[in-house]
């Protein structure tokens, strides 16, 4: 089975007669179409498409007839204010002339997706970038969103710890052992029935990690900190190749989060991970991932400037995240959330 080209779901969308307000199952693999998918379609569509001289409202509805047409939608004669405003989809749109996001009198949700248009100085759309609520829980840092999660990790005897020895129920199904994955895979591709590494094999193959080092980026740099592991910890997994793509979870083929911890505190965004809320991700044969469902892989490490190295071993289900770490946060919010959104956030 191959990875649907985004024009499939383009079309399939338009024979199918639904127009932005009719409910898709997270998932359903035909009419839900993944975030990348969303992000390819809105570049082809809009980039180019001049907004000049025109009055708030008609910019507004004119972004929003460019995304049906990009999306295969038919245009509504009028847009509802739904929230979000593309409902079926669960998609939101926001046309930024500024790097300064701001989200009114909502909360932000982990499985909603939020299209940023990029506009130029000459009013014209540059790049699009589909991130979900998730994404921007963590790059908000003025502290607006307390809708966060966190936790606490405290250090046991043991250098490695299994928390889950097994995947939870509904996931047992789709794992096999000893799997060998080929050029070609790619560990933020879809995941698939029949291609999940038992939890227990994924803790096995990256055990080996704890005690090794690489450079420090610097303190600022969690980034790319975080990008050294993930690299690291593809490899291990049976990987030719390190991707990222930003999106929860970070390894999606396997349906793997990995967290790096210089300190005590473990930051989990809007994701709470005992969550028995659907994941962006594709259906198993019928079966749709949740949350609770996501491994986690969290590696302890200590470094002195120069170099990282990791000390610790975690790997739970979300199910049985809170079994070992103790949670707090998790307030409400309401009113205005504003994100600074960084400099290269367009590339």
């Amino acid at each position: 089975m191959t990875e649907k080209h985004h024009n499939e779901y383009k079309q399939a969308i338009s024979a199918s007669g639904k127009d932005i307000y009719i409910p898709i199952e997270i998932g359903d693999p035909y009419h839900w179409i993944p975030s990348q998918h969303i992000e390819t379609l809105l570049n082809e569509g809009m980039r180019g498409l001049s907004l000049a001289d025109l009055p708030l409202r008609t910019r507004s509805k004119v972004v929003k007839t460019a995304v049906c047409t990009a999306l295969g939608y038919p245009v509504p004669k009028s847009f509802k204010k739904t929230q979000p405003r593309f409902f079926g989809q669960q998609l939101d749109t926001y046309a930024q002339k500024s790097l300064n996001l701001q989200i009114w009198n909502e909360e932000l949700s982990p499985t909603r997706r939020y299209a940023i248009i990029q506009v130029l100085e000459d009013d014209t759309v540059g790049k699009v970038r589909v991130v979900n609520g998730q994404q921007l829980a963590i790059l908000d840092k003025t502290g607006t969103i307390t809708t966060k999660y966190q936790a606490r990790l405290d250090l046991g005897i043991e250098s490695r710890e299994l928390v889950a020895p097994e995947d939870t129920p509904s996931m047992l199904l789709h794992v096999a052992p000893e799997l060998v994955f080929d050029a070609t895979t790619s560990p933020v591709q879809e995941p698939r029935s029949g291609e999940l590494r038992p939890i227990l094999e994924i803790f096995e193959r990256l055990s080996p990690l704890v005690g090794q080092t690489f450079l420090d980026p610097g303190v600022d740099q969690e980034r790319n900190r975080g990008a050294a592991l993930h690299g690291m910890a593809c490899l291990a997994l049976g990987y030719s190749r390190y991707e990222d793509t930003g999106q929860f979870p970070d390894i999606k083929h396997q349906l793997l989060e990995i967290k790096l911890q210089t300190s005590p505190t473990i930051d989990l965004g809007l994701v709470e991970p005992s969550s028995e809320e659907f994941l962006d991700v594709q259906k198993l044969k019928g079966t749709q991932p949740r949350h609770c469902d996501t491994r986690y892989a969290m590696f302890y490490a200590v470094t002195d400037g120069k170099t990282v190295k990791l000390t610790h071993l975690f790997v739970t289900t979300g199910e049985k995240f809170f079994t070992r770490f103790r949670k707090f946060g998790g307030n409400v919010i309401n009113g205005k959330i504003q994100i600074p959104l960084p400099r290269n956030f367009f590339g």
